[in-house]
């Protein structure tokens, strides 16, 4: 087995320790393979979406990141069908997307979310 370094911030080994020990795992590797296998999977089954989808994308993301959330929202125009803007507890802020299109439009935007750094948590649920 592969081993391999990683640079984690304090808030997320605080999160990650207190994952290991709520559900018992043995260590926290084996916490970062059961994750790793968790995004894994959900990538592939998000990559196999084919045709016109309907789908709601919830987004996490501290108030501050409105311009990098409208930057993204505004290029997807025309998958996103309503959006709903919450705020939550610590200045963070819930973003309900109800999209429909093509699939792979829909996994373009996903993945914009996904890979920005001003995003705590993107999911989509395919309906």
């Amino acid at each position: 087995m592969a081993i391999i370094s990683v640079s984690l911030n304090d808030q997320i080994l605080k999160d990650l320790d207190k994952v290991q020990k709520t559900l018992g795992f043995s260590g926290r590797s084996e916490v970062i393979r059961a994750a790793s296998r968790m995004l894994i999977g959900d990538s592939k089954e998000k990559s196999r979406l084919r045709g016109a989808i309907n789908a709601v994308l919830l987004v996490v993301h501290h108030q501050h990141s409105e311009d990098a959330i409208s930057a993204i929202k505004h290029s997807y125009d025309d998958v996103i069908k309503t959006q709903i803007h919450n705020h939550l507890k610590e200045h963070k802020c819930l973003e309900i997307f109800i999209i429909e299109g093509d699939a792979l439009r829909i996994q373009k935007l996903l993945n914009s979310f996904k890979t920005s750094k001003k995003i705590e948590y993107a999911k989509l649920i395919v309906a």
